[in-house]
């Protein structure tokens, strides 16, 4: 059963997006994204509002970072925000942009927008907290699929594979929109580098909850959320 200890659940999302207007451009962007943030942060995350810097938390990067409507959304049903922050989303008094700002943003670990970073930051992240003897807080990276059209992620797929990065996860949420695609799907891009994969419907809750939680030992894990193809 899902968590609505603070008040606010899943039912109460469409509406907390609904608050933020102006950006209909990448209101598709957080649409396909909603399910799989909730899952991670009512199921999956070890994460606190009450504790956002705690270095036992787990560490979610927003690589799709344009179009956060979604992710404020879940940040606000989860303590992060406060809902009423959320109507003035972007104004020239608001913390919360049409890119999340980490400096300002409760709960954001990176900086995001320009796509193809996250990959490689959570990379980098993993090798940090194994730099501190931090071995069990995961490293959750959102991702869309046309974002893996850029080269950096490639590098950072090879190099998380060989590192056998199990702490770290990739969650590709796809919609159909990457240029060319990859032979045998998302899925086998990561497989070929020594990844474990998993591929789930992008909106049922259980089946993200299993992939995300299913041990994968010495290996990082890929889940290839498929959502309904953009602009259907």
């Amino acid at each position: 059963m899902e968590n609505t200890t603070r008040g606010l659940g899943y039912a109460d999302l469409p509406a907390l997006i609904d608050a933020m207007c102006g950006d209909e451009k990448h209101s598709g962007a957080a649409e396909s994204t909603v399910d799989v943030l909730w899952v991670l942060y009512d199921r999956v995350l070890n994460l606190s509002p009450e504790a956002p810097d705690d270095p036992a938390r787990d560490r979610f990067l927003l690589s799709k970072g344009h179009g956060p409507m979604a992710y404020y959304a879940v940040l606000a049903a989860k303590g992060f925000l406060d809902p009423a922050e959320l109507a003035g989303w972007a104004g020239s008094e608001s913390r919360l942009g049409y890119h999340p700002d980490r400096t300002l943003v409760p709960g954001v670990e990176i900086s995001s927008g320009s796509l193809g970073h996250g990959l490689a930051l959570g990379v980098g992240m993993v090798f940090g907290l194994r730099a501190q003897g931090l071995t069990e807080p995961k490293v959750v990276v959102l991702t869309g699929d046309a974002e893996l059209d850029e080269g950096s992620n490639h590098e950072a797929i090879a190099l998380a594979g060989r590192a056998s990065m199990a702490q770290l996860t990739a969650v590709v949420v796809d919609n159909q929109s990457a240029t060319h695609g990859w032979p045998g799907g998302i899925a086998e891009r990561f497989a070929v580098e020594g990844w474990a994969t998993r591929t789930v419907d992008g909106r049922d809750h259980d089946a993200l909850h299993a992939a995300f939680t299913t041990p994968h030992p010495d290996r990082p894990l890929c889940v290839a959320a498929v959502v309904e193809p953009k602009g259907s």
